[in-house]
């Protein structure tokens, strides 16, 4: 017989789990209506509240995705993008894959498509419509083979740690996660032809005007643009060479880079600092000294002085205290030098501006000022290196001498703080506020279902339905519920939510909760056949205008692999 207690606490859960059906944009409101149920109930303390806050295995996974943000901005990514897709459409594939899958294994998965989605689009030799979908979902396989490797697993270790539980090791989930990658790999490659060819619209960017000068002793000198890398940059493209005053136009892939080399790009300003992480590469601003990490961007007034004139007749610098970083103009394509173009009335420059900019009084003459530029800061020189190299020694730390994965990335990300490769504002506009939400509340809905005997409640209420039947079928059961979860509300709101049953059942069957625990992550992993379920699907429905029918087609035959798979290995390597 169900108490008062128990009742509303099965009211609760029932009342969250349709709340993410019908809400799926919105999970962290609907755990956190879930939360103020629970508190005001008085089914949990504040006490108990403000220590699922604190959680360790979910301070890693701020601190993770914190860390994450510095090192979206290093060249890693880019040069990984760089060398992927040739002529070899086979050999395209298995780099662009793989390379894929093993990246988002340590790092943020979201960051590794986002990255790739760009020159995969603008790629000559693959049709975007066979690779944008393949690259998502070799970046979940990729996701399921480390603790770090997807939100989901750290989700569900910080779960296990609140039921007394020393956590996951980072390579616990590997060997379940390798056996399902290859297996799925291959059905993923027998299917590519099913996949529809993709005819992408031109976008309608604003692309500036963008020149950089290769100095001496860079080392672009001597190879050729491919080899650079300089041909899949995200959003910037080269059209250009001036070279001892002769124009290179259209750059071949083929084309050695010489000292002296001017390179003209255009494409969004917003990631012009990326040019910097190449050895050698100057850009026309940083010659006066001005180039900074804000940005103006002002259209030229008609009647300007400096109209018909060339920055450097004009002598811009010293007129207005700026340097010209970008030139765009309206419906014409413009070439040459930035400072040999002629400027017309319309153009808009973005410039770098010195102290005294504000104050010329010559502004309001020439300018109209339309706002204020944040270009992605990139990071380069030694900063760069370090956030790489630091992210891989704290993750080697950890697992070579035991040190809780937590103690290293805390003084990792001092070091990024203390080296200017992280800034404090940067972790507060992006603190992922949703995902903490989300798992305190998880945490807190576990905490009131276990203090109202709920959890004993489900555990007895599960052995008697189950009563002759075996362990393997309620964890099949377990992993099935979540599988479809994850397509219906989201991977982190699935794995969150299921988690608590899944455990009670173990302890009702008296067998150890690992098998349970492991089926509810990769269920919630498992995302092959809806564009909501997983934040890379979402990305790539998007760019490259698939259907929801190619999700189904495409991925119901590797999902099947997957669960197969999963289901197979996962008794083996955690036994009941």
């Amino acid at each position: 017989m169900f108490s008062f207690d128990q009742s509303a606490m099965i009211v609760i859960f029932i009342a969250t789990l349709l709340g993410l059906v019908k809400y799926q944009n919105a999970p962290e409101k609907v755990f956190g209506f879930a939360t103020i149920a629970c508190l005001s109930m008085g089914y949990v303390s504040v006490n108990e509240l403000l220590i699922n806050a604190i959680n360790p295995g979910l301070v890693t996974l701020i601190i993770l995705i914190s860390c994450s943000f510095a090192f979206e901005r290093t060249s890693f990514l880019r040069v990984l993008a760089s060398g992927l897709i040739n002529r070899s459409i086979v050999a395209s594939y298995i780099k662009t894959l793989l390379s894929t899958a093993l990246a988002s294994a340590i790092l943020n998965n979201t960051a590794v498509v986002a990255t790739l989605i760009s020159p995969i689009k603008n790629n000559k030799f693959i049709n975007p419509g066979r690779l944008l979908l393949p690259l998502s979902y070799a970046a979940i396989l990729g996701g399921t083979l480390t603790l770090v490797g997807t939100s989901t697993n750290l989700i569900i270790n910080s779960m296990l740690i609140e039921q007394g539980s020393e956590g996951f090791n980072f390579f616990d989930f590997t060997l379940i996660g390798l056996c399902a990658m290859s297996v799925c790999f291959v059905v993923l490659f027998l299917r590519l032809r099913t996949l529809p060819k993709t005819h992408l619209g031109q976008k309608a960017d604003k692309h500036y005007f963008v020149e950089a000068e290769v100095v001496a002793d860079s080392k672009l000198i001597g190879r050729s643009i491919e080899e650079n890398g300089l041909r899949s940059m995200d959003s910037l493209f080269l059209i250009e060479i001036i070279r001892h005053g002769h124009l290179i136009s259209p750059v071949t892939p083929e084309e050695y880079i010489q000292q002296g080399d001017v390179l003209i790009f255009t494409g969004d300003i917003s990631k012009v600092f990326m040019l910097q992480q190449f050895d050698g590469l100057q850009l026309y601003a940083e010659k006066d000294g001005l180039l900074r990490d804000d940005l103006t961007e002002v259209l030229i007034k008609p009647g300007s002085a400096i109209i018909g004139l060339t920055l450097k007749r004009a002598g811009f610098r010293a007129r207005f205290d700026a340097a010209v970083v970008a030139i765009r103009r309206e419906g014409s394509t413009l070439s040459g030098k930035i400072g040999d173009v002629i400027i017309q009335s319309g153009d808009f420059f973005v410039l770098a501006a010195g102290k005294d900019f504000p104050t010329r009084t010559n502004l309001s003459k020439n300018f109209f000022i339309l706002t204020g530029l944040e270009p992605e800061n990139m990071l380069s020189g030694w900063r760069d290196k370090f956030t790489l190299f630091g992210f891989l020694g704290a993750i080697s730390t950890s697992v070579l001498l035991s040190i809780p994965l937590l103690n290293c990335l805390i003084f990792y990300l001092a070091a990024l703080f203390a080296f200017k490769c992280l800034s404090i504002n940067e972790i507060k506009r992006r603190f992922p506020l949703e995902i903490w939400i989300i798992v305190v509340s998880a945490l807190t809905l576990a905490t009131a279902l276990e203090n109202t005997q709920t959890s004993t409640l489900i555990a007895d209420f599960v052995h008697q339905f189950l009563a002759g039947k075996s362990v393997f079928a309620a964890f099949v059961a377990v992993f099935v519920i979540t599988l479809v979860m994850t397509e219906v509300i989201t991977n982190n709101a699935a794995a969150a939510l299921i988690f608590p049953i899944a455990y009670n059942m173990a302890l009702g069957f008296e067998v150890s909760p690992l098998p349970f625990v492991m089926a509810v992550a990769f269920g919630a992993s498992g995302s092959f056949m809806s564009p909501y379920g997983y934040q890379t699907n979402v990305m790539v429905y998007s760019a490259g205008n698939y259907k929801l029918l190619d999700f189904v087609k495409f991925g119901a035959p590797i999902s099947l692999t997957y669960a197969i798979v999963v289901l197979y290995v996962i008794p083996i390597v955690f036994p009941f």
